[in-house]
């Protein structure tokens, strides 16, 4: 039998170690919270994407009775930014999420594995890695690539 080790690197920082550009993103994703549709678990998340041709696209969850037929904020932000500019790479991805008292996290959340395989896609399709910024009140989680957070994933990239 063989083990192998998978080491993943993730910065902790705080928002005032953010440059503006990815405070203004994080900014964007508690904004976004606030547009989540939540009514079954009222957790509202939020996320924004920052495009290379510098545009800012936003999602939030949307949940549905029929429960498979809701989406997370985080796919929403990166479907409608494929679908508006279907040729500009995703450079970076912020995360917030309020809680069932509608208070921000205190601690950073991490996105499901729909939405990180999504993200796997993302980095294959433009053959670059995303920044991905998980905000938190207490601290922000900072991940070059979706590989730190998902290391065996679908894909060739």
């Amino acid at each position: 039998m063989e083990e192998r080790f998978i080491n993943s690197i993730i910065q902790v920082v705080q928002i005032t170690e953010l440059s503006d550009i990815e405070r203004a993103l994080v900014e964007k994703a508690i904004e976004a919270t606030d547009r989540s549709y939540a009514n079954y678990s009222n957790f509202h998340v939020g996320a924004a994407v920052l495009l290379k041709n510098g545009e800012t696209i936003m999602g939030c969850n949307q949940e549905n009775v029929a429960f498979p037929a809701g989406i997370c904020a985080e796919r929403t932000a990166l479907y409608a930014a494929g679908a508006q500019y279907p040729d500009s790479p995703v450079m970076m991805l912020a995360i917030a999420a309020r809680n069932t008292e509608g208070n921000m996290q205190e601690e950073p959340i991490s996105p499901c594995g729909v939405c990180r395989q999504v993200m796997v896609e993302t980095e294959t399709r433009f053959q670059q890695p995303i920044r991905i910024l998980l905000y938190g009140t207490k601290h922000i989680y900072i991940v070059d690539g979706i590989k730190a957070l998902m290391p065996l994933s679908f894909t060739d990239f």
